[in-house]
């Protein structure tokens, strides 16, 4: 699930692919496709009594006018939540992964505010796992052999709620607040919100995935669910995206003194695979 509107990348994807590379290294002995959105979310504001209930919703979604607000995200394969601050082009992400086939349980946070960028890393579950304190990390991304594998702030939208309502056949407004209708995840960026080779594998179930949105009184998009089908190996599962505390979220600062500290060795080994 990724981040700028117009954008798309899966949940785990906006932590890159640590949590696959972490996994691969065993560890016991480890998106964002930038297009332009046919319509241009907005951030809170009324929408026209003109305007046709998906343009009504894709108005809710956060925008780069927004004040700071806190998100949360869940899809096939992690849970996310974290913060997000236009103003200081800022994101705060905690992605908590399930225990993989070794018992390891991982969760790793990342701070980003313009180019600067921060880490946590936490592992649990075997013996002789690597530590590391619980302080912000500060990386150096010319140390990175794929900066595609750690988060960079490209937008508000972290849930990519803009792409999937952009990718609506159909969008109905049940009651002041409430929309209902069905997704094509198998086009365009809304594809790239899938985890990579879902929106292939869904076909033609693919194509008509119902979905219901929230909108608060405030105007600001408060949650988008999709239920996702299970077709072959993919289980039913659902893709949840909630935006909450629009402009009274905590602005994101840089961690100073002795939150703080610059990433040792291992932590570039461990993002590097």
């Amino acid at each position: 699930m990724t981040q700028a509107t117009g954008s798309a990348g899966t949940l785990s994807r906006m932590v890159g692919t640590v949590a696959v590379t972490l996994a691969a290294t065993t560890l016991v002995g480890g998106c964002g496709l930038k297009s332009e959105p046919a319509a241009t979310p907005g951030s809170g504001s009324v929408a026209s009594p003109t305007a046709t209930p998906r343009e009504a919703l894709l108005d809710a979604v956060p925008g780069e006018t927004d004040g700071a607000f806190r998100f949360a995200g869940k899809d096939a394969s992690s849970d996310v939540s974290g913060r997000i601050d236009p103003a200081s082009k800022a994101i705060e992400i905690t992605m908590a992964m399930p225990p993989d086939k070794d018992g390891i349980t991982t969760k790793m946070s990342f701070l980003v505010i313009e180019d600067k960028l921060w880490m946590k890393a936490k592992f649990s579950g075997q013996p002789g796992l690597p530590k590391f304190p619980d302080k912000w990390m500060a990386l150096d991304r010319s140390k990175l052999t794929d900066e595609g594998s750690v988060p960079r702030y490209d937008g508000a939208d972290q849930g990519n709620a803009g792409p999937l309502i952009e990718a609506a056949t159909s969008v109905e407004q049940q009651e002041p607040g409430k929309y209902t209708g069905f997704i094509d995840v198998t086009s365009g960026n809304a594809a790239k919100a899938l985890d990579e080779g879902e929106a292939e594998a869904l076909g033609e179930a693919g194509k008509h995935v119902p979905f219901t949105a929230l909108v608060g009184p405030d105007n600001h998009l408060s949650s988008l669910v999709l239920e996702m089908p299970s077709v072959g190996k993919h289980k039913a599962y659902r893709y949840v995206v909630t935006y909450t505390d629009f402009g009274s979220a905590p602005k994101i600062t840089a961690p100073t003194g002795s939150a703080a500290m610059k990433a040792p060795a291992l932590a570039y080994e461990l993002l590097n695979g």
